[in-house]
């Protein structure tokens, strides 16, 4: 799982502008991305749901995990990888009792007392930031480089860094030898995204 989380898209279709998503989305998985989480915001239940079962068509053909954030159900219908959930969401270990041993949970966490807490509730993986300013979520708590060193330092389990992650400040956060980075508009924005996905592979 460690190698499939070295670059980690988020989805959300109001960055696309109009742009076609799934086209959008497969570009990004021709390129190299192994891990695609679907959260979208905006979307109704319904919208949600088709996204979903599509987006596990498409990430199977790329042979990339698939993660849904907060819908553990949707997770659960469509036989998602896995699902995400944040601090306000079901507890991690209600949601390991719902979808089962076999799938993968990832929290979100700004601090290390939280991610040892969801390491201890049986996380798979841990999603630390914001490390930058992001435009994507504007409530995110900013992390200190200092503050993700001492979860490294203590958590085995795989860290992805996510916010505002960008190709100019990636460089800051290799350095602590984290498993992962998610984006999301430093991908997306772009129209070529194909080719954006590629620079972020080189780096990494």
């Amino acid at each position: 799982m460690r190698e499939k989380l070295k670059l980690y898209l988020v989805t959300d279709s109001d960055i696309l502008k109009g742009r076609d998503f799934y086209e959008s989305i497969e570009e990004a998985l021709k390129a190299g991305v192994k891990t695609v989480q679907l959260r979208e915001k905006k979307a109704s239940g319904k919208e949600f749901l088709e996204k979903a079962y599509k987006l596990r068509e498409l990430t199977k053909k790329y042979n990339a995990i698939f993660i849904i954030n907060d819908r553990v159900d949707i997770a659960m219908l469509v036989g998602a990888d896995g699902v995400h959930i944040g601090q306000s969401d079901i507890p991690c270990s209600e949601v390991r009792h719902l979808i089962g041993n076999d799938k993968i949970i990832g929290v979100s966490t700004q601090n290390l007392e939280l991610s040892l807490k969801a390491k201890n509730d049986g996380a798979d993986y841990i999603g630390v930031g914001s490390m930058f300013t992001t435009t994507t979520k504007l409530d995110a708590k900013h992390v200190s480089i200092e503050e993700l060193r001492s979860i490294k330092e203590n958590i085995d389990i795989p860290i992805v860094c996510i916010g505002g992650i960008n190709l100019s400040n990636i460089s800051a956060l290799k350095n602590e030898n984290i498993d992962g980075y998610a984006i999301v508009s430093e991908i997306l924005k772009y129209d070529d995204i194909y080719g954006q996905t590629k620079k972020f592979m080189d780096v990494i």
